[in-house]
């Protein structure tokens, strides 16, 4: 008698295979057969999978979990959309290691770097642990909703080794510190850390205005760091880059020295919108030459949401804006409602700064996001192109949109991966041979981006929705989500529904499956805001063969573990 069957489900099964109608046996935790026609016996528990989509678990390794993980045992928003591994500790930030005394530093550039007030992290996280092998012992010691694995980043190890120098990315660290580095990463890559991640982007800074620390480095640095990893004979170089010039180059030859693989965060800016082609070409000459090497891209625009209450809007700069700050959400957006001349006002009387300056251009590429929840909306439906047809200011339109569901509306703005005004350069990035999905940050910017949904848009608009170009199927999408992502750090147990794998499944009503509308909400720690998105069709999301989503709603079962180096293949 097996532990589970789900009998008769369309399984997509991770490996880019075709569909197929079967019975899948799970037992302890494991899947026990996979049958086509053939009978697989009886279960303790047996779910009808008829007109049901199975796969496998999504994997996401791209994340910011680093301190919701130690208070969140859901790990939400991801878990609503079918995610069964998160890794975290991305971008070169987290928080460890930690001497006692200097975590308000990395919770001062987790703010900035990814968007998570300092309130949030300063009350939500109990710093209880000095190295990163006994974060990672913190990690293990609760139980969670999906499998973790944490990743050593760069700006944390030169902080603890350097002091405040280390927050300085023109400071260059001695010989002996960084030996120390690299004594401390290969220490905590076999303590079982999934990678060491670092920042070469002028996008990151602290919320003190500082570069992230890591961006200076030079390459005694990168070398140093690069020894440890090929001493310890694991983990995963991940980088966030501007990819200025050589500094692939220089990525890939600290590959080289680690012999560990490399994975690149990709998107296309506005600035050199064709730079992503030059780096993905870099990307495949790499692993032509026989590294293992992988561009994370994002499977939809990397999309800015804006409304009244999120970080940002057209009048955050206002000062009519800024003398309501000491009113509650409820109290300003009743205001708004009954002031038609404060409205006015908002509109007319804008400052002239470079945030306002900014709003002007961002509104010609920002959408009002309804119902259907369109993520490659048409250049003719933006605000400023809509405001010009109605003769408005887009100011005004803007404004009108984001007080509709009593004042919790939300705007779109794509500012990455979006340049020509639709996802064509994405669907390049997809189809790939060399790209995995990547880009989402679940966790991070969570007043500005919820991307964590990713994992859902990606089946709902490629597979299903698309009006605007081409479709890609389901198996090649679910295989991008999955066996792809779980295979770039090593994690060979999971990600296909095959027997000996790892029993992480998806049951999913696919012609039901859609993505609901963002909302801002106050559920984080010091009542801190975030937006969330959940989404409706997951029927059964299971981890370890536990069920611990429902139709959309957690089972209270917490099955997941700390993953700690690379996880064998089944045999």
């Amino acid at each position: 008698m097996h532990d589970l069957v789900v009998r008769g489900a369309t399984v997509i099964d991770g490996t880019g295979a075709g569909r197929k109608v079967a019975d899948v046996a799970v037992d302890d935790g494991v899947i026990s057969a996979v049958s086509n026609g053939a009978t697989v016996g009886q279960g303790n528990r047996e779910i009808d999978g008829e007109d049901l989509l199975l796969t496998p678990g999504w994997v996401d390794i791209h994340t910011h979990y680093d301190g919701q993980a130690t208070w969140d045992p859901y790990l939400t928003p991801s878990s609503w959309h079918g995610v069964t591994t998160a890794v975290f500790g991305n971008c070169s930030v987290g928080f460890a290691p930690v001497k006692p005394g200097t975590e308000p530093y990395l919770i001062n550039l987790m703010e900035g770097v990814e968007d998570i007030p300092e309130t949030v992290l300063a009350e939500g996280i109990d710093f209880r642990w000095e190295s990163f092998a006994e974060y990672l012992d913190v990690l293990a010691s609760s139980p969670r909703i999906m499998d973790i694995g944490a990743q050593v980043p760069h700006a944390a190890l030169r902080y603890y080794v350097m002091g405040a120098r280390g927050a300085d990315f023109a400071e260059q660290p001695t010989k002996t510190e960084i030996d120390r580095m690299g004594e401390l990463l290969e220490a905590s890559l076999k303590a079982g850390a999934l990678g060491f991640t670092t920042s070469r982007t002028v996008k990151h800074r602290a919320a003190d205005g500082r570069l992230v620390s890591s961006y200076g480095a030079e390459e005694a640095e990168l070398t140093g760091l690069a020894q440890a990893m090929k001493r310890a004979n694991a983990g995963v170089l991940e980088v966030n880059s501007d990819f200025g010039e050589g500094d692939f180059a220089r990525l890939r030859a600290a590959a080289e020295i680690a012999g560990r693989p490399l994975s690149v965060l990709l998107v296309q800016v506005d600035k050199a919108p064709d730079l992503w082609r030059e780096t993905l070409d870099q990307v495949g000459a790499a692993c032509a030459d026989g590294m293992a090497v992988t561009a994370q891209v994002g499977s939809r625009a990397i999309g800015v949401l804006m409304g009244l209450e999120a970080t940002m809007h057209p009048f955050t700069s206002h000062p009519l804006w800024l003398a309501m700050a000491g009113l509650s959400p409820r109290e300003r957006f009743n205001r708004l409602r009954d002031d038609a001349e404060l409205r006015r006002r908002l509109v007319t009387e804008r400052p002239d700064d470079d945030t306002v300056r900014m709003m002007e251009t961002a509104l010609r590429r920002t959408f009002e996001l309804d119902g259907a929840v369109d993520y490659e909306p048409a250049p003719e439906q933006s605000i400023a192109a809509r405001a010009r047809a109605q003769g408005r200011d887009p100011f005004d339109l803007a404004l009108e949109l984001m007080m509709r569901d009593d004042g919790q509306a939300l705007l779109l703005h794509p500012f990455e991966n979006y340049c020509g005004g639709d996802l064509e350069v994405v669907k390049e990035m997809l189809q790939d041979p060399n790209t995995v999905c990547g880009v989402a940050d679940a966790g991070a910017h969570v007043g500005l981006i919820c991307d964590a949904s990713s994992p859902t848009s990606l089946l709902t608009h490629w597979g299903r929705d698309r009006k605007r170009g081409e479709k890609l199927s389901l198996e090649f999408l679910v295989r991008k989500q999955t066996r792809d992502t779980a295979r770039t750090y090593g994690l060979m147990d999971r990600g296909v529904i095959a027997r000996g794998y790892k029993a992480d499944l998806n049951l999913i009503d696919f012609q039901a499956l859609r993505l609901l509308r963002p909302k801002l909400v106050y559920d984080l720690p010091a009542g801190g805001q975030r937006i969330i998105q959940k989404a409706e069709g997951y029927r059964h999301t299971f981890v370890s063969g536990v069920e611990v989503m429902r139709d959309g709603e957690a089972t209270g079962e917490l099955p997941g573990q700390l993953l700690r180096g690379a996880q064998s293949a089944p045999g």
